[in-house]
């Protein structure tokens, strides 16, 4: 079993915070509202972090990376060893995400969930392989349900080991944009048509034989009312491990800023285990993937940003940290009515 205790904002003292929040926003040199969506989410950030002068401090972007045996069926644009050539140039700083990441001076870091490659010892990478990739889910389950379990218990354990209160999430691997597709259609009930998208560039003849292939997997794999064993049929490390993190973010009262379609589907998995997770949420884009709007509607939730972009790697998390940023600074910063003697 892997339990955590339940984690909510709504109890006395948070209400009591929710009311020394909303008074401070107000009470800023500013007409009410004025600065709209920022305000909301820098009341968002006091919530979670249990305060009313919210400073986020080191914060982590880690990228959960993993191959899939599912690329056999050739349901990808690229060649599965892109997996572990983009780590390389993720840990050679060439990557978008790379650049994005020493802009906002956030913290990279790289997991190895399940790469099919021996990577040599790097300072940026951590090794929690559980395997060379999972299995092909059209032949049998991408993982075994105790290896599932490990893999959260991995993402567990990665979170309490490094520091800073706000974690942003991305992802690598070739082929994961297929386990989130099924993901989304088997924890939501939505045919699988409705949640595949053009993943790495598929053309739409290609897209057709994706939704053919996922539709065998998910016929071969009946529904389950246990998330987790979904998750282990389906797939996969890197999906798995970053469940473990978001679950361990969330009881820690870490800010969780969540890219695009794939780190959304780990959402989507952790929030059917622990509806309150999506309380330490926010997220950063709308991915061009197709489903990823679909997805976001699902949760009830609004991007921050909608930039057209379908990258993965956290590239979205980090173009949209300076908002939180700036949420923050303008609720620890700003003069207040009172303060700077101005008329209300």
């Amino acid at each position: 079993m892997i339990l955590s205790p339940q984690f909510t904002i709504n109890s006395l003292e948070e209400n009591s915070l929710q009311l020394q929040l909303q008074r401070k926003i107000d009470g800023k040199t500013k007409p009410l509202g004025s600065l709209g969506r920022l305000e909301s989410i820098a009341y968002q950030i006091g919530l979670i972090l249990q305060t009313d002068q919210p400073i986020l401090k080191e914060p982590q972007l880690l990228i959960f990376a993993g191959d899939h045996g599912l690329t056999a069926q050739g349901i990808s644009a690229y060649p599965a060893e892109v997996t572990w050539q983009m780590i390389l140039n993720f840990l050679e700083g060439g990557a978008a995400i790379s650049v994005f990441a020493k802009q906002h001076q956030l913290t990279l870091k790289i997991v190895d969930c399940g790469v099919n490659y021996d990577f040599p010892p790097h300072p940026h990478l951590l090794h929690f392989k559980l395997g060379k990739g999972t299995q092909n889910s059209s032949i049998e389950p991408a993982m075994s349900l105790d290896t599932c379990h490990q893999a959260i218990e991995n993402g567990k354990q990665i979170l309490k080991s490094v520091p800073g209160n706000s974690l942003l999430l991305g992802e690598m691997g070739i082929g994961n944009t297929s386990a989130a597709s099924m993901l989304f259609s088997r924890l939501t009930g939505r045919p699988i048509e409705e949640c595949v998208g053009a993943g790495t560039g598929l053309s739409a003849v290609q897209i057709l034989h994706k939704i053919s292939v996922l539709k065998k997997v998910l016929e071969k794999h009946p529904p389950s009312l246990d998330p987790l064993q979904t998750l282990a049929s389906l797939g996969g490390f890197e999906i798995a491990t970053m469940v473990g993190a978001i679950l361990q973010a969330a009881e820690e009262n870490r800010v969780i800023l969540v890219d695009g379609f794939i780190t959304t589907s780990a959402v989507l998995v952790a929030h059917q285990l622990y509806p309150s997770v999506l309380q330490r949420c926010l997220f950063a884009h709308c991915s061009q993937e197709k489903p990823h709007q679909a997805l976001l509607q699902f949760l009830k939730v609004t991007p921050l940003l909608n930039l057209e972009m379908r990258l993965g790697e956290g590239s979205g998390a980090a173009i949209a940290w300076p908002i939180l940023e700036s949420a923050c600074r303008f609720l620890c910063e700003m003069a207040s009515f009172e303060s700077a003697g101005v008329s209300r």
